[in-house]
């Protein structure tokens, strides 16, 4: 099965098979049977693609019920760090974080299901990200958490210096004052 499992109840690492020969590579990046196999039915709507330069701190953002979305994200060059907190009232890891490199190379993809704060941190250069959305874009929803947030103690692995945040992430509440609708 090309899913791992984590400990965070719906975050689902997709692996897809690669196949390399001497003309280059191969791979289905999204294949509906495939995710519906791995029990993660879902019919996405929206395909969002962004390219940042080294330092760039993208979130940590997310969308209110009942537009919440569910996001399959990858590096298509370069490398990020994902970070994904998860924001459902009564999960056993509510106010957790987990990360993962996603990067050109390793081809890994994060499946972010609805109720989970998501950001990045840009590690190269340059990265170019695309994550697929299973809802709409919906202003009057969006979100999000204090990237430094101290309770969440994200090592984002940018240098504090070097880091370049959006100002409208640079207001945003901590883990603790958040008010979400999202239940587990």
């Amino acid at each position: 099965m090309p899913f791992t499992t984590t400990e965070f109840p719906g975050v689902l690492i997709y692996e897809p098979r690669v196949f390399n020969d001497d003309r280059g590579y191969f791979f289905e990046s999204y294949n509906k049977n495939t995710f519906s196999t791995g029990e993660v039915p879902m019919k996405f709507v929206q395909d969002n693609q962004a390219r940042s330069t080294y330092g760039v701190i993208r979130g940590l953002h997310f969308q209110q019920n009942p537009h919440a979305q569910t996001k399959l994200i990858r590096a298509l060059s370069g490398s990020i760090l994902d970070v994904v907190v998860d924001l459902r009232k009564g999960s056993p890891m509510y106010g957790k974080v987990f990360s993962i490199e996603l990067s050109a190379e390793n081809k890994l993809q994060l499946l972010v299901p609805k109720g989970f704060a998501h950001g990045y941190s840009v590690l190269t250069e340059t990265a170019e990200v695309l994550y697929k959305c299973d809802a709409f874009y919906h202003k009057e929803s969006e979100g999000g958490l204090l990237y430094n947030d101290p309770p969440l103690a994200i090592d984002w692995r940018i240098p504090a210096d070097k880091a370049l945040v959006a100002a409208k992430d640079l207001i945003l509440q901590g883990v603790e004052t958040v008010e979400t609708n999202f239940i587990f």
